[in-house]
């Protein structure tokens, strides 16, 4: 059933755990949706926000599976910090 869920929150990138829960019905599954946000919340799925109509950002093919390190230091961050003195000179700082 998680296979299946995932597979779905893929093809259809903006239906959240409910409207899954409904297909999955619709396919002959028995199911409620307290065990689809279960299985939704432990496979770390999540709704992409809306994208504004001009000057889109973000990738159009809607996916919901975030994408997670491998390995240990797969992902890195920077922190950078910025601010500015008494006299007007700015500071900057990566962590």
């Amino acid at each position: 059933m998680t296979e299946r869920i995932v597979e779905l929150a893929r093809q259809f990138g903006r239906y959240g755990y409910r409207r899954i829960t409904a297909l999955l019905k619709n396919q002959g599954w028995s199911v409620n949706h307290k065990k689809v946000e279960r299985i939704w919340r432990q496979e770390g799925l999540k709704v992409p926000q809306k994208q504004p109509k001009r000057g889109r950002l973000w990738l159009n093919d809607g996916s919901c599976v975030r994408l997670r390190a491998e390995h240990p230091k797969h992902v890195w961050s920077y922190d950078f910090v910025m601010d500015t003195t008494a006299d007007g000179d700015r500071f900057a700082c990566s962590m």
